[in-house]
């Protein structure tokens, strides 16, 4: 009886550790596990319209786009059933930023989707 008590402390003291909300590159909140790199972040001397081009059609080409918001410059796809967001940034005016994050349906995050998305966007590029 007193180890299902100390189970049942010891899963209530744990659980909110591993589950909670993780913003978005779009800057919405998601349901995801924390502590987990979810992120890929690259810098490329080209302008921000050519960077903007290349991830367009490297989502279109993985999957489908779900989002274009061209104020904040993010896109949102879905590749293999997981969200995929692209954000690309301005830092000088041939220096552009792209920031690519994956979070799968259960909240954990996919990095190596993530990578291979930012290397297709590179190939683009060249």
């Amino acid at each position: 009886m007193k180890m299902k008590w100390l189970a049942c402390l010891l899963i209530c003291g744990v659980l909110p550790l591993v589950t909670g909300c993780r913003p978005d590159l779009a800057g919405r909140n998601n349901f995801a596990v924390p502590f987990l790199q979810d992120t890929i972040e690259s810098r490329y001397p080209r302008s921000i319209d050519k960077v903007l081009v290349a991830a367009r059609e490297t989502l279109a080409f993985n999957g489908t786009i779900t989002s274009d918001d061209s104020v904040t410059r993010t896109l949102q796809g879905q590749v293999n059933n997981k969200r995929v967001y692209v954000k690309v940034e301005e830092l000088e005016p041939q220096v552009t930023r792209v920031l690519v994050q994956v979070f799968t349906k259960g909240g954990g995050t996919d990095i190596q989707l993530a990578a291979e998305i930012d290397k297709q966007i590179a190939l683009r590029l060249k």
